[in-house]
């Protein structure tokens, strides 16, 4: 059996039931130094798609914070961000080349992007490319996976520790800005349920209704 069709076959189990013949994206992360240690993206080239993480084994950091637990649902970014990550790939040989820059450089954590569609498929891992462009989506990539990860969190300081919230949305707020955080659209109904809440407070409700207001821009 050709590699093609096993790695066709392979991304497909990882896919919820409603998956679509066509292109696929999937970037999948993994550092045993994090929390969560791995996860993994599936994308289409409307925007949709699915995330999951695995904890791993790294022990707690001590400061007795609430972590995000595992996370395993569909998730929707924006047409336009999808549009780059397969163009991307349209570019660089549907990511079939060598990503990785074999230099000396602090480690990362390995990103894994494969591209399975009807023109071919690929697959490239890499700490740091050297490659700008691949660098570049990578770290957007990992941006948008701490998107859906605060996500969880938020959820779950809403259930089990409000007054935690208030500086929590201020590291969201300030990463939203930066960078860090990417695609406020897929937390949307986080953010809106804290915009509404009436028991949280109202820097909380202030916090959202700005953040959601940058994920309609």
């Amino acid at each position: 059996m050709r590699v093609g069709v096993l790695l066709w076959a392979a991304v497909l189990v990882a896919l919820p039931v409603w998956a679509e013949p066509g292109p696929l994206f999937q970037v999948e992360f993994s550092n045993p130094g994090l929390t969560p240690a791995h996860w993994t993206l599936t994308l289409h080239p409307d925007g949709s798609g699915h995330f999951r993480s695995e904890r791993g084994g790294a022990t707690a950091d001590g400061s007795g914070e609430i972590e995000a637990p595992n996370v395993d649902r569909d998730i929707r970014l924006s047409a336009r961000f999808a549009e780059r990550v397969f163009e991307t790939a349209q570019r660089h040989k549907l990511f079939g080349g060598d990503c990785e820059s074999h230099m000396k450089v602090a480690f990362q954590g390995w990103k894994k992007l494969r591209y399975v569609g009807p023109d071919g498929e690929g697959v490239c891992e890499f700490n740091y490319s050297k490659d700008k462009e691949i660098q570049a989506l990578g770290d957007s990539l990992v941006s948008v996976a701490t998107t859906v990860l605060e996500g969880a969190r938020l959820e779950t300081l809403l259930q089990h520790d409000r007054l935690g919230l208030d500086r929590e949305m201020e590291y969201v707020a300030e990463a939203a800005a930066d960078g860090r955080l990417q695609q406020l659209g897929c937390i949307e109904e986080i953010l809106t349920r804290l915009a509404e809440d009436q028991g949280v407070m109202e820097r909380v409700r202030k916090r959202a209704r700005a953040l959601l207001a940058r994920a309609g821009k």
